[in-house]
């Protein structure tokens, strides 16, 4: 099994993070279940967020009693010290916990820095003062903001965007962080759904061992698949490399990503699913796509007011309007019976 090490937290975890995002779409028991199976499997990294409605409830209900067995970290998106403290205290009840491994300012846009008058990286000192939490961290979908949290040189981990269809940026980073003896955390390793091979997303990231994956899990199935890697890991041949050669081919660049900070919409379409239609339908094509509810979404894009706030705050700069438009074109086509 492998193993690695979160930079210089210490923190020593196998390969596999578990990503607690997608639980809150399901029950509490079976959420528990979940976790539970997780952490007889090995797994001991669990991330959150204060921001993913009752995922720290389930967490908290599954690991009771086990707390100094498991590494939990989460979130929060607080700009002021008032609802950090507030997001704190309610993160560690809904945990029932009194500490956190790590706590990570919640894709904020800006790097919180001592004396910054936000207050909010002072908060985080007195925090692990108080024994509140153990090491200080972020996450972003900014590169600026990324260099500027390991430039500082203030924080233990950083959570990013990272996969094997990542660029030469995100690869930039990684090694940064490497270098500065920052554990690196990726978010999104499976490309928001658009990876369907979990193989070659392992394998990827054996290759680098200072970076954690944490893998969105929802369904046994898909504990399994990361579970069964452990035991049997994955080697990148030939036929590892030849899909991720194609999937490079058909999806690095200007693709959505589905991370949703370009929400909300004033006309009220829903881009992070609207934007990524053309490529979820072809990639893992489902009756839930073709729905007159999903139909509905899409026709949403022809009210776009074209105000352009959606690509201002799209953290990877792509062309959201030219994206919506080019989806719902593609998506209408299937619908006339085009083949996938």
């Amino acid at each position: 099994m492998k193993k690695m090490t979160l930079g210089k937290t210490g923190i020593t975890v196998n390969k596999n993070g578990f990503g607690a995002l997608p639980i809150q779409r399901i029950s509490k028991k079976e959420a528990v279940y979940l976790l539970q199976k997780a952490y007889d499997h090995g797994i001991t990294f669990y991330d959150t967020a204060r921001f993913y409605t009752d995922s720290e409830e389930k967490l908290g209900l599954a690991f009771e009693g086990k707390r100094d067995k498991i590494y939990l970290a989460s979130k929060t998106g607080a700009q002021n010290p008032d609802d950090f403290w507030m997001d704190l205290e309610t993160t560690l009840r809904n945990l029932k916990t009194d500490y956190l491994d790590i706590y990570q300012f919640h894709n904020i846009p800006f790097c919180p820095k001592p004396n910054d008058e936000s207050g909010l990286y002072e908060a985080m000192q007195k925090a692990k003062e108080l024994g509140k939490i153990r090491h200080i961290a972020i996450t972003n979908h900014r590169l600026s903001v990324a260099h500027e949290a390991i430039n500082s040189g203030l924080y233990d981990t950083l959570q990013f965007p990272f996969s094997y269809l990542s660029g030469a940026q995100e690869l930039e980073l990684v090694e940064k962080c490497k270098e500065a003896g920052m554990g690196f955390i990726a978010m999104k390793a499976l490309a928001g759904g658009l990876i369907n091979n979990s193989k070659a997303a392992y394998a990827y990231m054996l290759k680098f061992d200072h970076v954690l994956p944490i893998w969105g899990v929802q369904r046994e199935r898909e504990l399994d698949e990361f579970l069964s890697y452990q035991e049997n890991e994955p080697v990148l041949d030939n036929s590892l490399e030849s899909i991720i050669k194609k999937d490079l081919s058909e999806l690095q660049g200007d693709f959505c990503r589905g991370c949703g900070y370009c929400m909300p919409c004033p006309a009220g379409i829903e881009i992070n699913n609207c934007a990524r239609m053309s490529l979820m339908i072809r990639r893992a094509p489902s009756d839930a796509q073709l729905t007159d509810e999903m139909q509905a979404k899409m026709k949403k894009i022809d009210e776009c007011l074209h105000c352009g706030k959606c690509k201002e705050k799209c953290p990877y700069g792509l062309d959201t309007p030219a994206l919506l438009k080019k989806n719902y074109e593609d998506y209408m086509e299937i619908l006339a019976g085009k083949e996938y």
